[in-house]
């Protein structure tokens, strides 16, 4: 079964300094239809101007991926952790048992476009976690790349949930498949680009809630940017 969530039904917010697109229920956006899929809880699309961000807040018990599409973003937190980073590289941040941080464009020119995404962990009251690697577009081109597991595989980033999170760029003809095991549901981003999945029709900015599919087809019809969540 395959549920779409078109991209002009996502909450919106306007703050000025902040535009953002919630695929799920978030901040002063609610819909319990759409509290998030299994462990999946947050995909928010934020656009944030030159000089602004999120000034220091807390998390708790969340794994908190933040998938950059343009731009630099300064990272700050009390793990005593701070860098700027851009574009292909992945931040993620196990917040644990807590942690305080901010993330903010320190560029006077560029606005920072990305997708941050919140992942309900296995286990609570760890202790916080932070990684940063570089998955280049060679290395989504054409395939499906692991960008996120619980054991790190293939050089991804650790999350505490059995669940894998991929990223893939296709140019237009181009195709991936992917197996689902039994019980396992997925959801699908576009971040841009026009694509089917198993015959549904979706762009960008659109997503889509997949169970009871034993495997994915997925064709892109023009040049794509996808996510993939395979989650329990």
């Amino acid at each position: 079964m395959i549920r779409l969530r078109p991209s002009n039904a996502r909450g919106q917010a306007d703050h000025g300094w902040l535009r953002g697109f919630h695929s799920f229920s978030f901040a002063d956006y609610y819909d319990p239809a759409e509290m998030g899929w299994g462990p999946l809880r947050v995909i928010n699309e934020d656009f944030i101007k030159p000089g602004t961000g999120f000034g220091e807040h807390g998390h708790r018990d969340m794994e908190i991926i933040t998938y950059l599409l343009e731009g630099p973003l300064e990272h700050k937190d009390s793990m005593n952790n701070g860098t700027v980073f851009r574009r292909p590289e992945v931040q993620r941040m196990s917040a644990g048992r807590g942690v305080q941080h901010s993330e903010f464009n320190p560029s006077a020119s560029e606005g920072v476009h990305l997708l941050q995404i919140w992942i309900e962990p296995d286990v609570r009251g760890i202790p916080p976690e932070y990684q940063q690697k570089e998955f280049s577009d060679l290395d989504k081109r054409g395939r499906l790349c692991l960008i996120a597991s619980p054991d790190g595989a293939g050089g991804s980033l650790g999350i505490h949930q059995n669940a894998q999170i991929y990223a893939s760029l296709l140019c237009a003809g181009q195709s991936v498949s992917h197996g689902l095991a039994p019980g396992r549901r997925a959801y699908l981003h576009v971040v841009s680009g026009d694509l089917e999945v198993n015959g549904a029709r979706l762009a960008g900015g659109d997503g889509a809630k997949i169970s009871d599919e034993a495997a994915l087809a997925i064709i892109a019809r023009s040049d794509v940017e996808l996510l993939l969540f395979d989650l329990p």
